[in-house]
């Protein structure tokens, strides 16, 4: 009978005495601790994926090391990369400015609950079916439903109150 990939004592004992050390290495390396502690997140994840293989390395600590090092180079020249191009490229200056419409219904969506503007966005904008949020936001769907009648009542309030904030996006 194998064991269960949940059950690793000894990945846990690995994580708690190399973490800080990681994070402390990978911030040193990138200067942002941010970047650091994602880049650590991402180190160990594919550790335990694949912990049998690395647990048996003479040095996991090197290879987590060596890892996280990999993947905030990667992510900084990403960056990089993207940067140079908007500096090479610019903004795209055909694209229009926002309507007032679109100020204000973004305005609007920040006042309703995170739940609520998340099971609207992903349903109105996203073309997303009542089944597919629920799977995705792992509820039932009578929950997102819920949600969706909540979010556009909030939202069909926020609109229509003419409030000056709301009209034009300015508080």
């Amino acid at each position: 009978m194998g064991r269960d990939k949940g059950d690793r004592p000894d990945f846990d004992v690995f994580y708690a005495e190399s973490h800080g050390a990681l994070v402390a290495h990978l911030y040193a390396l990138t200067g942002d601790l941010g970047e650091a502690q994602e880049a650590a997140q991402e180190a160990y994840i594919r550790a335990w994926k694949d912990w049998d293989r690395i647990s048996s390395y003479e040095n996991p600590v090197a290879w987590i090391r060596l890892v996280g090092q990999r993947i905030a180079v990667s992510r900084w020249r990403r960056t990089r990369t993207a940067l140079k191009s908007w500096i090479r490229h610019g903004p795209d200056r055909d694209l229009p400015a926002p309507g007032p419409e679109s100020v204000a219904l973004v305005t609007a969506l920040r006042q309703i609950p995170e739940a609520q503007r998340r099971a609207v966005v992903m349903h109105h904008m996203g073309g997303l079916s009542v089944a597919e949020i629920a799977a995705h936001e792992g509820a039932p769907e009578g929950t997102i439903k819920a949600r969706l009648s909540r979010g556009r009542a909030a939202l069909a309030g926020l609109l229509a109150d003419g409030s000056e904030a709301i009209r034009t996006g300015r508080s």
